[in-house]
């Protein structure tokens, strides 16, 4: 007989996968020639790390929203379908765009309804998405600028 004590089962792995999401955007001049900068990471792993221009007549808001739209589809595309069981932390310097997202500010500039309403869809393709604001001098020390 035996009087080895009976071993716990291994913990299962997450089912639900997390990435971190750092975005800013910004305009030369406003309205100006936009861009934008995001970050995906995971586990502390960078996927993802791009800069992108957006032409020219772009406001500093509307860059912000395209921003966290190309990370947040460029992430949907890499996880495919599984992307419904991923959580995901947004980080972002433009209280703008996520206190319009969280529902805390209101949507006044209907120039920006159509950006909110796709930003609004790619979010709910997630499992769970926080949105949380930090202070620019943290988006500047992610993405360089």
């Amino acid at each position: 007989m035996s009087t080895t004590p009976a071993r716990a089962p291994d913990a299962p792995k997450t089912a639900f996968p997390s990435f971190q999401v750092v975005f800013d955007g910004g305009a030369l001049g406003n309205p100006g020639k936009g861009y934008g900068s995001y970050e995906i990471t995971s586990d502390g792993k960078v996927l993802c790390h791009r800069r992108e221009e957006f032409g020219d007549n772009i406001t500093n808001n509307q860059a912000e929203y395209m921003t966290l739209i190309h990370a947040l589809q460029w992430l949907a595309d890499h996880l495919g379908e599984s992307r419904g069981t991923a959580k995901v932390l947004v980080n972002g310097d433009s209280k703008l765009v996520l206190f319009q997202l969280l529902k805390k500010w209101k949507l006044k500039n209907e120039g920006l309804r159509p950006l909110y309403t796709e930003a609004s869809c790619l979010i709910r393709e997630f499992f769970k998405v926080d949105l949380v604001w930090h202070p620019r001098a943290k988006s500047v020390a992610r993405l360089g600028h």
